[in-house]
């Protein structure tokens, strides 16, 4: 039996506000720590990926910082959450909520898990996240994740010169 797939709209979960409900996937250890699929996918998709990175220079406690593909990740175990990289961003890519630390009434559901993965997809509206059967479709702005993750952004990409 094929895995369920889901998609979830970035922008559209953006325009929802505070959700009180975010995945993971373990599958999808970014830097080593367990990461919202929102996150992964702001840095991997949405972030401009800044020559002279301005989040980056900006941090006080060191944890931003390029892999090796020139991705911005966060260090959980660094960030102190001040919010001078949302500050900085001159594309206003990062989010408040992105660094806040949930807690009371706050859902985490692991994706790889069935029954967690039913209950997030039900925990959205149908036009923000729904099970697909499609695949990465670039002309669509539709980018897989992981393999039961796909999103819908208007991904950045670097012009080719």
């Amino acid at each position: 039996m094929p895995q369920k797939k889901i998609l979830i709209d970035l922008t559209k979960l953006r325009d929802l506000g505070a959700t009180r409900a975010e995945a993971v996937d373990p599958s999808l250890l970014n830097g080593g720590a367990l990461k919202t699929i929102r996150e992964l996918a702001t840095f991997r998709y949405t972030c401009r990926r800044c020559k002279d990175a301005p989040c980056i220079n900006v941090c006080p406690a060191d944890a931003l910082e390029k892999d090796e593909t020139g991705m911005v990740v966060r260090s959980l175990n660094l960030c102190i959450r001040c919010k001078s990289c949302i500050t900085v961003c001159p594309f206003g890519t990062l989010m408040n909520d992105l660094f806040e630390v949930q807690t009371s009434g706050y859902q985490y559901f692991d994706l790889t898990d069935e029954d967690a993965l039913n209950q997030f997809v039900t925990s959205f509206p149908e036009e923000v996240v729904s099970y697909t059967e499609e695949e990465e479709n670039e002309e669509e702005h539709i980018y897989r994740l992981s393999d039961r993750v796909l999103v819908k952004e208007y991904a950045w990409a670097e012009e080719k010169v």
